[in-house]
């Protein structure tokens, strides 16, 4: 592609493909980060000194109520946001949507099933605080949630075994993006459930913090189904990406298990948090790591070796279609 050459209408308005997007995709995760620190201020320290509630001026009152109301569907909002972004930028939109979808149909399915029926997850039921519920029983913000972690847990799992070329590597990919996963709810779902103010609660008693075993099965297959799903429909253009490409992933996935983490250990729920860093932070930062560095891995186009960004072109801030970038 000609440096000099003047963009089509398709290639300016393409996530991703220009530094309008990119600079898009940072105001999203920063106001996703934003969005989760606040929540923790307003969860740890403001709720638990309603003294300091009662001396607002009634406008500081009124304020403080819509950021109680509506912080947990902003910051999924804004995590849906900046994944959807990233994800553009980082596999493609048709790629990305690949995932999008079934993450978000697979995880809305299992929850209505889960909150009607007790399958997969056990019995429980959401409570206000996290948006519209979708026929009286799901948030709308739940299967973002689901997206957005999801795919951080999956690329980071992905992209970390790349370089392996045995027919197990799916499996692998898939297993282990799925335990990434389910470890963020091993320290989410205690403190969300028994904090000062619960978001969700169960019905069905276990020896978990109050939850059954059975949930985390639940989380296992229901993020493994919508990875494999994902990974059929990607065939043989599975994400080829290198470390400095896969820090969004990282940054994505910490942030919201470092919320989850502050409000197990703020709540005084400390089993739960050493077994999430364990199997879930622990893991993602030492997979991040054993991705190749970004001269370690050049792009190529699917039909052969020559590389898919020219030298006048070797920035994401120029108007290459990122379809045709990092595929095998």
């Amino acid at each position: 592609m000609n440096s000099n050459s003047k963009p089509s209408l398709w290639q300016t308005l393409l996530p991703g493909s220009g530094s309008l997007w990119r600079r898009l995709e940072t105001l999203a995760l920063s106001l996703h980060i934003l969005s989760l620190f606040f929540g923790l201020a307003g969860l740890l320290w403001v709720v638990p000194h309603p003294e300091w509630i009662a001396s607002l001026p009634p406008i500081g009152i009124q304020a403080f109520s819509l950021s109680m109301g509506n912080g947990g569907v902003a910051y999924m909002v804004f995590g849906m946001f900046a994944a959807a972004l990233m994800g553009s930028r980082l596999l493609g939109v048709r790629r990305l949507l690949m995932f999008l979808i079934p993450a978000v149909g697979i995880s809305l399915g299992s929850e209505l099933l889960g909150t009607s029926t007790g399958i997969p997850f056990g019995d429980y039921g959401y409570l206000s605080g996290l948006g519209y519920k979708i026929a009286g029983l799901v948030p709308f913000t739940i299967p973002l949630s689901w997206f957005y972690v999801g795919l951080s847990a999956y690329l980071l799992a992905r992209v970390a075994l790349q370089h392996q070329r045995h027919w197990l590597i799916h499996f692998e990919a898939i297993m282990l993006g799925a335990l990434l996963l389910t470890a963020w709810d091993f320290v989410l779902d205690p403190a969300m459930t028994r904090g000062l103010i619960p978001f969700w609660m169960w019905f069905q008693p276990g020896p978990f913090f109050g939850m059954p075993l059975q949930n985390f099965g639940g989380w296992m297959l229901t993020g493994a189904a919508f990875m494999t799903v994902a990974n059929l429909l990607w065939g043989k253009e599975q994400p080829i990406l290198n470390r400095t490409e896969l820090l969004g992933p990282l940054v994505l996935y910490g942030a919201n298990f470092g919320f989850a983490l502050t409000m197990s250990l703020g709540s005084g729920i400390l089993a739960p948090a050493g077994l999430g860093l364990l199997l879930g932070l622990g893991p993602a930062l030492g997979l991040w790591w054993m991705a190749q560095p970004a001269a370690a891995v050049p792009a190529k186009l699917e039909s052969g070796d020559e590389p898919a960004q020219t030298e006048a072109d070797s920035t994401w801030d120029t108007l290459e279609d990122p379809s045709l970038v990092g595929v095998k």
